[in-house]
């Protein structure tokens, strides 16, 4: 299992700035939604995955009903924002995004490493529709989710369609799907590299090969393996999900803080992505936690929405 080593989410450190000056008018949303029940919900665990990460201790909350995307924000839905709109992202305006070293094709230039992890390049061009870069293969796909979005773009898109990003309560709730103190949506057992396959995260050695034996390398389509109890789809793996709140992780223990050191106003993500695996990023379960500065865009950050009743 992981020990909380730097994995999949690699931050620019803060150099953007929220935009104050969104202001979009909402379109017609037509994306599948659900009801999630409201009432005592269930927040963290007992017996944390990676502790340094504050996943526990498990808590009781009480929620309001409230509505929540099937899927991720799927590409197809984001153009639909950015033509009514005009917006442009951030990885748009700064130039480049954080791309996974694996994806890009050995003609590419030379790009910067990020130290801590060095699978991951710092690459000119990437953004949500260049996703490995101008000189990557062409994986656009209409269907699958929306990456290289920061909290800001995330925030930016709520806006014109009427919702909002989760708090980590609902979040969790959503994920849980009804089942209760659980570790992964479909309920207590976990995906192997050998026969269990009910989310798209890594198989094989990581970061060397992707096995893909679960049917995709890189992301797959936002509605796919089967949804939870409360009919969401890809709550853990595929791709991280941006929430509405910091990151934070309350303890008094030195180790604890020198992991975290350096990420005041980090947001808050949930769920893991395609780049997950046990052996050094476990963190494809509800309780599992990670940040990233607001401005941070990569090749497997996404978000979905919900929406007040």
């Amino acid at each position: 299992m992981s020990d909380g080593k730097v994995c999949c989410q690699p931050a620019r450190g803060g150099r953007g700035l929220a935009r104050s000056d969104t202001d979009f008018d909402c379109g017609k949303d037509t994306s599948d939604r659900v009801i999630i029940p409201g009432g005592r919900a269930l927040v963290g665990t007992g017996t944390p995955g990676i502790a340094l990460d504050g996943e526990g201790p498990v808590r009781r909350v009480t929620l309001k009903p409230f509505a929540m995307d099937v899927t991720t924000v799927t590409n197809a839905r984001f153009a639909a924002f950015v033509s009514a709109t005009g917006y442009v992202t951030e990885a748009e305006r700064f130039g480049d995004s954080f791309v996974f070293e694996g994806f890009l094709p050995k003609s590419a230039p030379p790009s910067p490493v990020v130290e801590a992890a060095p699978w991951w390049r710092i690459v000119k061009g990437a953004h949500w529709r260049a996703i490995n870069g101008p000189d990557g293969d062409d994986t656009w796909q209409a269907d699958h989710p929306v990456v290289h979005v920061t909290w800001n773009d995330a925030r930016a898109f709520a806006t014109w369609a009427g919702g909002r990003l989760p708090s980590e309560a609902e979040w969790e709730h959503a994920a849980r799907g009804g089942l209760g103190d659980v570790p992964f949506p479909w309920g207590d057992t976990a995906p192997n590299d050998h026969g269990h396959f009910p989310c798209n995260i890594w198989q094989g050695p990581f970061p060397q090969t992707d096995l893909g034996r679960d049917g995709f390398v890189g992301t797959a389509p936002a509605r796919s393996f089967d949804p939870n109890g409360y009919g969401l789809y890809n709550m853990v793996g595929n791709v991280w999900e941006w929430t509405g709140q910091p990151f934070q992780v309350r303890s008094l223990k030195k180790a604890v803080q020198a992991a975290h050191a350096g990420k005041a106003g980090y947001k808050l993500n949930k769920g893991g992505s395609y780049l997950c695996h046990a052996s050094y990023c476990f963190r494809y379960r509800i309780a599992a936690r990670s940040g990233s500065s607001p401005d941070s865009s990569t090749g497997h950050q996404g978000f979905r929405l919900v929406y007040d009743i």
